[in-house]
């Protein structure tokens, strides 16, 4: 550790870092930094700069707020969009409490300690994600107006994908930044986009999802552009979801591959499966954390509505991806949203894929058919489930869940909860402009 640490000191120095931007992340996913100068690199990554934890929500209460950043040396990162002289680093932080005890409500020390758990049992947990966004125009101050950036749809090409630019700026900032980016395209809906990158072990793709937040931010504003990773500005078209593919190995072998199943899975890939099933209303809360997450639950606009799986369906919730060999075998989790805190999302599957394979949980029968042509009975008879409807009964799931508080400890699931709830009663008081043009006159 210490000669990385001397490492990172000399490579700041040759390529003339001038400031160090030390982030973590707060419960809900929001991104927080504190920016030093390269004379205290040395200071930082002997865990000795400290912050006001009562300032962050979800941290700690004021009478015992001083938290220390432990910086993971892995994360060194040089942000190639700033100055080529006096340039700008960052290092991904761990949050301590002054006892040199870890922070129980860090998200990715949670995500660390879930990933701890599977280790013991000899599992890596491996997940790429599918992160969509929207494009939208500025104003002369540079503010976001409500109008998309182009009016192009699924795998359009310029001259109508007017974001054709912006997202090869996208994707050539991350590749300079270690990043493997697969693809990138125009999404179904107007001002849509999506950026896939390579797959790898769940903590450092929860800490490269956080940062390619950053980028897609910062080099649309560059752009004249606002970005965002709201899931459903749309009423009547398609919103942004981050779907998750995953697989587990051990000791190096993807432990989801069967070569004598007709589908190529294992038995561990079908307990996986079950477990995600049972426990999605339980995680709901963390994979879709916003009220608007929930605005794209409706039939008819590609996200899953309802608790069922398949081989090759993309209407339902976990899907079985082609895979030219058992290394690549792997299985797709579909109700995830941007908006989600990545370190609580991947902590979530992984904690609920987990005890599906622990408790050996019966997978239902697969849904082969385009299970929005069922009727309701039909889906009752088969035993489907629907995903919650509203954040408020995701919420109520998740204060009963054993597996929340498991996930998350009483006391940080307590804490989380009250604050999603604050948003929900904050939306709930407001008047909408459908409720004026329905109620109004016609009452």
């Amino acid at each position: 550790m210490m000669a990385k640490k001397q490492d990172i000191i000399e490579l700041a120095a040759q390529e003339d870092v001038r400031f160090i931007r030390l982030q973590f992340t707060d419960m809900l996913g929001h991104l927080r930094n504190i920016a030093i100068t390269s004379s205290r690199l040395g200071d930082a990554l002997n865990n000795e700069c400290m912050f006001d934890g009562s300032a962050i929500k979800g941290f700690v209460n004021i009478e015992d707020s001083d938290l220390y950043l432990y910086p993971d040396p892995d994360t060194f990162t040089i942000f190639p969009w700033r100055p080529h002289q006096g340039k700008v680093a960052r290092l991904i932080c761990n949050v301590y409490k002054r006892n040199g005890e870890p922070l129980s409500n860090d998200p990715r020390l949670i995500l660390k300690r879930v990933l701890e758990e599977a280790k013991e049992k000899g599992y890596e947990f491996k997940v790429g994600p599918e992160c969509e966004f929207f494009l939208f125009k500025t104003d002369d101050e540079g503010n976001p107006i409500p109008t998309p950036h182009d009016n192009a749809t699924y795998f359009d090409i310029a001259p109508i994908d007017h974001g054709e630019n912006c997202r090869r700026d996208i994707c050539l900032t991350l590749e300079e930044m270690g990043y493997t980016v697969e693809a990138s395209h125009h999404e179904m809906s107007r001002g849509q986009h999506e950026i896939v990158f390579k797959y790898d072990n769940a903590l450092t793709t929860a800490d490269r999802i956080t940062t390619f937040k950053t980028v897609v931010k910062s080099i649309a504003m560059r752009n004249g552009l606002h970005a965002t990773f709201m899931p459903k500005p749309f009423s009547d078209e398609p919103g942004s979801g981050m779907h998750l593919t995953m697989s587990l190995s051990k000791g190096g072998k993807n432990v989801f591959y069967d070569e004598n199943d007709p589908r190529g899975l294992s038995d561990t890939a079908y307990k996986f499966i079950a477990g995600l099933l049972k426990y999605t209303p339980d995680i709901a809360c963390l994979t879709n954390p916003t009220v608007n997450s929930y605005r794209r639950f409706i039939p008819g606009y590609e996200a899953p509505c309802y608790i069922s799986w398949s081989e090759t369906n993309r209407s339902l919730l976990v899907r079985v991806p082609a895979f030219k060999d058992g290394n690549h075998a792997r299985i797709e989790y579909r109700s995830p949203d941007p908006t989600a805190n990545p370190y609580l999302a991947l902590a979530a599957c992984l904690k609920a894929g987990m005890k599906g394979i622990e408790d050996n949980i019966e997978l239902p029968p697969s849904i082969d058919v385009n299970i929005y042509n069922l009727s309701a009975a039909e889906r009752e008879a088969l035993g489907i489930k629907s995903l919650p409807i509203s954040l408020n009964e995701a919420i109520n799931i998740a204060q009963k869940s054993e597996l929340i508080e498991e996930l998350l400890g009483k006391e940080f699931r307590d804490i989380y909860l009250s604050a999603k709830r604050g948003e929900y009663d904050a939306y709930r008081k407001t008047i909408s402009q459908w409720e004026l043009d329905n109620y109004l006159i016609n009452y």
